[in-house]
């Protein structure tokens, strides 16, 4: 459904970082693109794994040099690992800020599993607890939709039952017990979205809309109080929260990842000039209006 919508051909970047931790990162993320590249094959897309793997390394999510498939991807991709690990390494850096600027471009995000986990506005820290044995804790998570007023947070694996019979592993593997707990920690005014098994959301600003994708059901939980929403649901963005664009494009992001995307060098040859700049602030002021013409 996605790919239909990119523009051809597809530019996919899988970042690593999710999963930098292991030893077997890029094995990870090769299959990831591999896997992509299969599916997307009727579109001929480029697919690029960047090795964003820790900071303080020659793969730091800092080092422009490892990110340069970022700047013109058009679908960007984080997947399996550790949700905590992922937000030590990608919050504040320049790999976190470019994906957020490609994203106020046009790109489309894609996350699975502890990426999905990682971009709330509280992580839930599914190791330390589930193996570890720690405390029921939220930890702040990159907050991705804070840029847009949202107070979002996700939990995927929300239906699973890889336990059988004998343990509950619903809820992101923490079971319902614990997860209750966890829920009470959140904040009056957030809104958490639980993705069952092989069930995503789209997420459409331009429309204006959510759809259910898949083959179950997308619970929104407010106050720890569930509404479900099954496949095929398309219902308002306004259900997540007080939707709004940022100020300008750039707002809360760096200059310098702002700047290596702005004057990128894309497959046509250019880079997205004054006179595209002014195109792109149009659009913003349109869609904060929410004229969609």
């Amino acid at each position: 459904t996605l790919a239909r919508l990119l523009p051809d051909p597809p530019r996919v970047a899988v970042l690593e970082t999710p999963a930098g931790f292991e030893l077997n990162s890029a094995t990870v993320a090769g299959r990831v693109a591999d896997f992509l590249r299969t599916r997307l094959q009727n579109y001929s897309p480029r697919v690029d794994v960047i090795p964003a793997r820790k900071r303080g390394s020659a793969f730091s999510p800092d080092n422009p040099e490892i990110l340069n498939s970022l700047l013109d991807a058009n679908l960007i991709f984080m997947g399996p690992g550790s949700p905590t690990y992922a937000v030590r390494q990608l919050q504040g850096t320049l790999a976190w800020d470019i994906l957020r600027a490609r994203h106020r471009l046009g790109a489309t995000l894609v996350f699975a599993s502890a990426a999905t986990i990682s971009v709330s506005a509280w992580v839930l820290p599914v190791y330390e607890i589930y193996k570890v044995g720690q405390d029921v804790h939220k930890l702040p998570g990159l907050n991705l939709f804070s840029d847009f007023g949202l107070p979002l947070s996700f939990i995927p694996h929300w239906n699973n039952a890889e336990g059988g019979a004998d343990l509950d592993t619903s809820r992101c593997f923490m079971g319902m017990e614990r997860f209750a707990q966890w829920c009470d920690m959140l904040p009056a005014d957030h809104t958490l979205v639980g993705l069952d098994e092989h069930t995503g959301l789209i997420i459409d600003f331009e429309k204006d809309e959510c759809t259910v994708s898949g083959v179950s059901s997308v619970s929104l939980v407010r106050e720890c109080d569930p509404e479900i929403f099954p496949a095929g649901k398309v219902f308002p963005l306004r259900e997540l929260g007080d939707f709004k664009f940022p100020e300008s494009p750039g707002h809360g992001i760096s200059p310098a990842a702002w700047d290596l995307v702005a004057n990128a060098v894309h497959p046509d040859g250019e880079s997205l000039s004054a006179d595209a700049q002014v195109l792109v602030d149009a659009r913003q002021k349109a869609r904060a209006a929410k004229d969609w013409a």
